[in-house]
């Protein structure tokens, strides 16, 4: 089993395994060098791949086939995630409209205003008002349909084996990674690294599995408490990453870390190549 258990975020749906691991392993090993960590053979890194599970089914067109545009965006969860996007981007970008400007007055708080006020961030530009919507859906099925849930956590749960020392979780697979270590007994992972994490968001909190707790008590593990370190890393213009500190819903031992990945706040990759995230994957290696 691989040292190293990697999970992606939301988006990757058209992807694979080796298609991620082209990009994650020469970037967590720059991170883990940069750190002073030891060297990791590719073959000690494995991906958690579930992008597949959302998916659809591949058919025959036909005419008029549906798009998602903003009447896509369903009430509750989803457009409330959205809201709350277009709140953290408009205090990061000024040329993002804030949701209670003058100029939107006439306009209600809906799913279309905040993707017309998303269409001018830097952090949202490179993506496609149809993908936007879809990386919603992607967050809001995770969290309500079961079934969907337990296949991803079971996708990364076996690949941690005796040999398993580190957990990294990107975006959305912060979350699956969460769940699927509190899920697994026995398990003996030291370090427990997320990026760009959704976690502390009310919305996702409120709906994890389990309930969040004091870090590690919700875990089942031999391994000594002292010993499980998790470390979240979020860079401070990453909007996905609406709570950079998750000290206050899993107690004072998750160590929060802030890092600069320049004009790619989210990229897995940025994350993965900082001296930070390196140190925390290489204590994980070095625990005895």
């Amino acid at each position: 089993m691989a040292l190293v258990v990697g999970v992606h975020g939301i988006g990757k749906q058209l992807l694979g395994e080796g298609s991620l691991l082209k990009d994650w392993y020469p970037a967590l090993r720059d991170g883990v060098r940069r750190a002073g960590g030891p060297e990791l053979a590719p073959e000690e890194l494995a991906m958690g791949f579930y992008g597949d599970l959302f998916r659809p089914p591949g058919h025959l067109l036909a005419v008029g086939d549906p798009r998602y545009t903003a009447a896509d965006v369903e009430p509750g969860f989803e457009e409330e995630l959205l809201l709350a996007w277009w709140q953290a981007a408009a205090e990061l970008d000024e040329r993002v409209v804030p949701p209670g400007a003058d100029t939107l007055a006439r306009t209600p708080r809906s799913a279309q205003a905040a993707l017309r006020a998303l269409s001018a961030s830097r952090f949202f530009s490179d993506l496609a008002l149809r993908s936007l919507v879809f990386d919603l859906k992607q967050v809001r099925r995770y969290l309500t349909d079961d079934q969907l849930r337990q296949a991803a956590r079971d996708r990364v749960t076996s690949l941690i084996g005796d040999d398993t020392r580190v957990l990294v979780g990107h975006s959305l697979g912060s979350v699956v990674a969460y769940e699927a270590l509190c899920a697994l007994p026995g398990h003996r992972v030291r370090a427990l690294v997320t990026l760009g994490s959704p976690l502390g968001i009310p919305m996702v909190l409120e709906r994890l599995q389990p309930e969040p707790g004091r870090w590690p008590a919700a875990t089942t593990t031999p391994v000594a408490a002292d010993d499980l370190v998790w470390t979240n890393l979020a860079d401070r213009g990453d909007v996905v990453a609406l709570v950079k500190d998750l000290r206050p819903a899993f107690g004072a031992r998750v160590r929060s870390v802030l890092v600069d990945n320049g004009p790619h706040a989210h990229d897995a990759t940025c994350y993965l190549t900082d001296r930070s995230t390196g140190a925390a994957i290489s204590g994980g290696l070095g625990a005895s």
